[in-house]
């Protein structure tokens, strides 16, 4: 008899040896978190015949799907989420596989692009990566607001349309009393001119607001505070400054003829002549699918507006286009010219022929 608990009592001992050494490897094996190992070692097995789920999206729809994590959603709220929204067929599945690869420590609060055309991996790998909550738009050199309204309606990322856009751009539109005391802005006028061409990224949140004041905020700072105080020194504002550089930027296709483009307006203005641009001529008969129209002659006379310089003197009543800062460079600091006339080149190089007096203009016709 007391062999035989003598026996068991060192068969106990074995095993519990056996165990505490058991729960030791395990303890080293699992870097110290011996129960988040055993999970997740449940997990991998159960995602094991899941492959072909996990490399299966629910469509080949790449359409854009506006998704937002709120900050403190949990995994399997974000799972609830994306299967709500016809991101993912399987809400399980997406928690086991975050859970498994760690991404559940790593899913970021925001507003992402998502499409049906992603896996699982796929959708977790973006809700980790900041960059896939902003997205690109860019807005040329001589557009006008209808232009890049345009732009924004072609645009699958925003969530307004270009019409609400205007709303908040266009004449009568609240302006921010500080920016327009900065630039001259006339009472009840519209941003024409003041929202910079640039290529952005933009938050995925964006609303017609941020984006109006982002623009206006970034044409400040690439303006800086020099050119305002030497266009004063000169007799002109910072808006008949733009005013001006939305022609030049109209009429130039290369940035190097800009200051020489200005300088014949500058001099025409000095001398009382009539700007007589034909982008002034085109801004009034722009229409959708023809914003910059191609014009005769007989426009020069027919198109009554305030903005044909060919029928009323100075400048425009503002500007037509968003100009570069070159071109706003150009209107400030033009170059020194006795010029007073240009055409396009005979070349078809996108250069322009100048000229001193009429005739001159004239014979550089082709």
């Amino acid at each position: 008899m007391v062999r035989f608990l003598r026996v068991i009592v060192l068969a106990a001992l074995a095993l519990g040896l056996f165990g505490f050494l058991s729960l030791g490897a395990l303890f080293v094996i699992s870097g110290g978190q011996p129960v988040d190992f055993v999970q997740k070692s449940l997990i991998r097995l159960s995602l094991s015949s899941r492959q072909d789920d996990l490399r299966r999206a629910i469509s080949d729809d790449t359409t854009p799907v506006r998704f937002t994590v709120s900050p403190g959603d949990t995994p399997p709220i974000i799972a609830r989420n994306l299967a709500g929204q016809g991101l993912i067929a399987d809400a399980a599945l997406f928690v086991d596989y975050v859970r498994l690869y760690d991404f559940d420590r790593q899913l970021q609060a925001g507003t992402y692009f998502l499409s049906r055309a992603l896996t699982i991996p796929d959708i977790a790998n973006a809700l980790t990566d900041s960059r896939n909550t902003q997205f690109a738009f860019r807005i040329l050199e001589g557009w006008r607001l209808e232009e890049i309204a345009a732009a924004i309606d072609a645009n699958r990322y925003f969530p307004f349309s270009g019409a609400d856009f205007l709303a908040a751009v266009g004449p009568g539109a609240a302006v921010d009393p500080q920016f327009a005391s900065l630039v001259g802005l006339p009472p009840g006028s519209s941003l024409e001119g003041f929202l910079y061409p640039d290529t952005y990224q933009l938050p995925a949140d964006v609303t017609t607001a941020w984006l109006r004041d982002f623009l206006t905020e970034t044409f400040l700072e690439r303006v800086g505070p020099q050119i305002p105080v030497d266009a004063a020194a000169q007799g002109f504002n910072l808006y008949q400054i733009v005013t001006l550089a939305a022609i030049v930027e109209r009429e130039a296709i290369h940035a190097d003829e800009q200051p020489l483009i200005a300088s014949v307006y500058r001099n025409r203005l000095r001398a009382g002549m009539r700007l007589e641009a034909d982008p002034t001529v085109q801004y009034p008969l722009g229409a959708p699918g023809s914003w910059w129209p191609r014009i005769t002659a007989a426009d020069y006379s027919g198109v009554f507006s305030p903005y044909n310089t060919y029928l009323n003197d100075g400048l425009p009543p503002g500007p037509i286009a968003s100009p570069g800062i070159t071109a706003i460079q150009a209107a400030t600091y033009p170059a020194e010219s006795d010029y007073y006339y240009f055409r396009a080149d005979c070349r078809s190089d996108g250069y322009h022929d100048f000229a001193r007096t009429f005739q001159e203009h004239l014979a550089n016709g082709c």
